[in-house]
């Protein structure tokens, strides 16, 4: 009698589609996520430009910019596009942009999307809300836009995104090697996941880290994030 061998194969999951990101305004403690446009220019470019700068766009697909008017005909380009679907970051004290990123390779039947594009300025790096601004987007992803799959990719050469992706709760998955050519450049690309049935874990890790008990009166941290979500440390 034959017997025929099992197949394997994935699990049942729900098939339904994912909603694709509109432009809402995401509201946090520190900053605030909204849809980029091109009045936010002045502010981001007075905080990006100039060659003490440079540093910020050596990852970048573009950029640094010469001038103030290719610098904000880029913003226009990139308020306008559907996907890269671009938000700036405006901190809620001085109502100034000091970034901006994106929501990205955005795959709605298979619940897929990317954070990418992102520029943070002096102005917002290290700083509580650098990492309010990755957490408001997250919560976007899988609380109200129902993704179970959430991906962070960088050059595998720039070390500060890698550990900020560990930082933040992603896994490691993995090198693309020759994935693109950026600038003239080869790109090895380091990918990184967060997938919905991780979120819950990550989410209370965000928010244990942000509340203002985990902060000194000279706000220094007590608790890192890394040691919340279990990431290794940087």
């Amino acid at each position: 009698m034959d017997h025929a061998v099992p197949q394997r194969v994935g699990a049942l999951v729900d098939a339904g589609p994912a909603k694709r990101p509109r432009r809402p305004s995401l509201v946090g403690r520190h900053v605030t996520l909204a849809p980029l446009t091109s009045g936010h220019a002045r502010s981001l470019f007075e905080n990006s430009s100039g060659a003490s700068n440079d540093s910020l766009w050596t990852y970048l697909f573009n950029g640094p910019f010469d001038s103030f008017e290719a610098f904000a005909a880029d913003v226009d380009a990139k308020s306008k596009a559907d996907d890269p679907h671009y938000f700036a970051v405006i901190d809620n004290q001085t109502g100034r942009s000091v970034g901006y990123q994106s929501l990205m390779r955005i795959d709605t039947p298979h619940r897929a999307i990317e954070v990418g594009g992102i520029m943070y300025t002096p102005h917002l790096q290290r700083t509580p809300g650098a990492t309010e601004a990755q957490y408001l987007f997250a919560r976007h992803v899988f609380d109200d836009l129902g993704y179970r799959r959430y991906e962070w990719k960088c050059n595998d050469l720039n070390e500060p995104s890698k550990r900020a992706a560990e930082r933040l709760g992603f896994t490691f998955e993995g090198v693309f090697r020759q994935h693109m050519i950026v600038k003239g450049r080869n790109r090895d690309t380091a990918w990184f996941s967060m997938l919905d049935c991780e979120w819950p874990a990550r989410k209370a890790a965000f928010e244990r880290w942000l509340s203002p008990d985990n902060f000194d009166a000279n706000g220094r941290q007590r608790v890192s994030l890394a040691n919340l979500s279990g990431a290794p440390s940087a």
